[in-house]
């Protein structure tokens, strides 16, 4: 399923521009932000679709869902309190493609998200994703390189949590850091959801 939304051409006038849908509802234990929707995953219709992408494969061994998840099913991820949007809805080829006009616009319809849904916490899928988000969302000119992990920021009223990127191309990571990640993720919600 491919939504459209309006995009600012050169000119005055908006063209609609197909992306990837938001999947989100209050409540949510846990929103995943990825940077943006790749051009592969909105031909495909479904969020991290792109063969090399280590999402769901990560995410499913670490346990993170109720059953095993493939791209094709991540509608589904609503089923198990956890949502998917980004912070930037363009689609391009690769996140290197992205201007600071994109993350001016987007990052503060982020935030509006999170405020509106509330979730307990919100997962930056990628290390440059949320200091994008940080200097454009929260208007922080230098904002600091943080790891993996709890983020001691709060965004709204929900904790922050930062995974690597699960994209193929970030090689600084290995697969099982990012199962670890979202290990980690998945008993911070648990931790959470018993309090």
């Amino acid at each position: 399923m491919r939504q459209t939304t309006p995009q600012r051409s050169d000119g005055d006038c908006a063209k609609p521009e197909t992306t990837l849908p938001d999947y989100l509802a209050p409540g949510l234990d846990i929103v995943l932000v990825g940077i943006n929707p790749g051009a592969y995953s909105v031909r495909a219709g479904h969020y991290y679709a792109r063969p090399g992408n280590r999402f769901w494969k990560a995410a499913n061994r670490a346990g993170l869902f109720g059953e095993p998840l493939e791209p094709e099913a991540d509608a589904r991820v609503l089923e198990f309190g956890i949502g998917l949007t980004d912070v930037v809805k363009r689609p391009t080829p690769t996140a290197r493609d992205l201007r600071a006009a994109d993350y001016r616009r987007w990052a503060p319809v982020l935030k509006e998200k999170v405020r509106r849904f509330q979730p307990r916490i919100v997962c930056f899928q990628g290390i440059g994703s949320y200091r994008n988000y940080l200097r454009y969302g929260e208007g922080l000119s230098a904002p600091p390189r943080p790891r993996p992990g709890r983020q001691a920021r709060a965004l709204e009223f929900s904790v922050v949590f930062l995974v690597p990127s699960p994209s193929g191309l970030n090689t600084l990571y290995s697969f099982e850091d990012l199962v670890n990640c979202y290990r980690q993720l998945r008993a911070l919600r648990d931790e959470i959801r018993s309090a």
